[in-house]
């Protein structure tokens, strides 16, 4: 914390000089307009017409309109510990603590009711935007020219740091105290850790970059290397994770109210406040431009299949995620899409053998994720999995439906095994049929992970960290290895 103090400047005693608080990047670390309109358009897409009509009525218009459609559950709200610690503070001195934002009234009184502490409350309405010179305005026939210190983020705030007796700048960039502290008696920092580029890519969640490594499966299936096909399966390898990091950011933010509600997920970028709601969706839109410019680049069929993939994750998250089993199916497709997306790329031809293996493999992952999410919530105490369709109890169904399909799979594999589609590829195909028993072994093993409370993340994630499936694609290749070359 840094306090400059011009000398010879009156200093009123702090009971005297009410403490004014914004609210959206200040007390709370989010945006709550920006909050409100994305979990309106979320809900109502085709209102995005009416927002025109809506802000060239005022922007005080605009803001009524979503705090009305949308109401925000304030509880949720990440609120920056440091500021609510000082109005803390400044209560118990017996200051005056006044909430005073551009943010519509109803949305703020809803946050100072649930705080419960404010004295006042000062927001748009009527008619009136209650930024800038308008807040200066209202601030200081309140309570008078630097009658009050004023904790805000941002440089539209300056007119009213301009009136206040102490410029409280809070979570801002560094150039904006510097010049504050050029042309103000008294400025004083209070900024929290954290990290912009470093939210972004937490949020982008790179690691899970990890599953496009199916996209070199179609070329190690059909044993056809050449450096042409390596670099078209790594470019490819780049540009769906692009993809894929666009939508992690999108379904985020989708998710955001259920993620705040999670024990784990709550300390996500979105749900946390440390990365804003406009800069990620900007990000998002960037990779999604960024990676189908690439894909397209790699051939026009990885590019189409790179389209399918966005098309149908977006309706993933903005539909097909609430239906129970139509998830699954749909998470089984976007897998088994990545294998279609190597194909494509390597112009490797695909075994329809591989195809029905991935699906009915995948499905049961994806069957083993939803049930440790269920599981979590029924030990929790909780009845319904938020934001999906389903509720405690349904653990038997996925377990069932999880361990039929990867069942299924192996016996799609030995059925492969006993027939498979080019015997030229392996000198002892029979020998292929150990791989069955590692297959089995491991999907047992991912089954009573899920049972056990230990699976916590997208199973394949799960286990490029788990020391029991790394041993088991080992001891898988062996055989591979001897009918390929014995």
């Amino acid at each position: 914390m840094v306090i400059e103090v011009q000398e010879g400047t009156p200093v009123p005693t702090p009971r005297d000089v009410a403490l004014v608080v914004d609210l959206d990047g200040t007390l709370t670390l989010t945006d709550t307009l920006h909050e409100g309109l994305f979990k309106h358009l979320k809900a109502h897409p085709f209102d995005v017409l009416r927002l025109p009509a809506w802000l060239g009525a005022g922007k005080a218009r605009f803001k009524r309109e979503i705090a009305a459609r949308a109401p925000l559950d304030v509880a949720l709200l990440p609120y920056n510990q440091l500021v609510l610690e000082r109005v803390r503070e400044a209560r118990a001195a017996g200051r005056r603590t006044v909430l005073a934002t551009a943010s519509d009234t109803a949305v703020a009184h809803a946050i100072a009711e649930h705080l419960g502490l404010f004295d006042e409350v000062i927001a748009s309405g009527d008619g009136i935007n209650l930024s800038g010179a308008n807040k200066r305005d209202a601030l200081v026939e309140r309570f008078g020219s630097h009658g009050f210190d004023y904790m805000a983020n941002s440089p539209v705030d300056k007119p009213v740091w301009s009136a206040a007796r102490t410029a409280i700048v809070v979570n801002a960039a560094p150039a904006l105290a510097a010049d504050l502290m050029n042309g103000h008696d008294r400025v004083e920092t209070l900024s929290p850790a954290g990290g912009f580029f470093a939210s972004l890519i937490e949020a982008a969640r790179l690691y899970q970059w990890v599953k496009n490594i199916l996209i070199f499966v179609p070329m190690l299936a059909a044993q056809q290397f050449s450096g042409a096909s390596v670099l078209q399966a790594v470019f490819a390898f780049l540009f769906f994770g692009l993809a894929a990091s666009s939508v992690y950011l999108v379904n985020d933010l989708m998710d955001l109210e259920a993620d705040r509600r999670h024990p784990r997920k709550k300390l996500r970028p979105f749900a946390a406040g440390r990365l804003a709601l406009l800069p990620g969706l900007l990000t998002a839109a960037v990779l999604a431009v960024v990676s189908l410019a690439g894909a397209f680049s790699v051939g026009p069929q990885f590019g189409l299949v790179l389209v399918g993939y966005l098309v149908l994750t977006s309706a993933y998250s903005l539909w097909i995620k609430r239906h129970p089993v139509v998830d699954v199916i749909v998470l089984a497709s976007l897998y088994t899409l990545r294998i279609i997306a190597g194909g494509a790329a390597t112009d490797t031809p695909l075994s329809l053998w591989l195809l029905a293996f991935s699906m009915f493999l995948f499905a049961s992952l994806a069957f083993a994720k939803r049930y440790a999410e269920v599981t979590d919530v029924f030990a929790r105490g909780e009845s319904d999995v938020d934001g999906r369709g389903y509720r405690a109890g349904d653990q038997n169904v996925l377990m069932a439906l999880g361990t039929a399909a990867g069942v299924a799979s192996i016996v799609t594999l030995a059925l492969f095994v006993s027939n498979p589609t080019d015997p030229s590829l392996y000198n002892r195909p029979e020998l292929l049929w150990g791989v069955c028993p590692v297959l089995l072994y491991w999907v047992a093993h991912i089954w009573l992970a899920a049972q056990r409370g230990a699976l916590t993340d997208d199973p394949i994630v799960f286990a490029f960290g788990d020391r029991a499936s790394r041993a088991a694609l080992v001891i898988a290749l062996i055989p591979v290895g001897l009918a390929t070359w014995l």
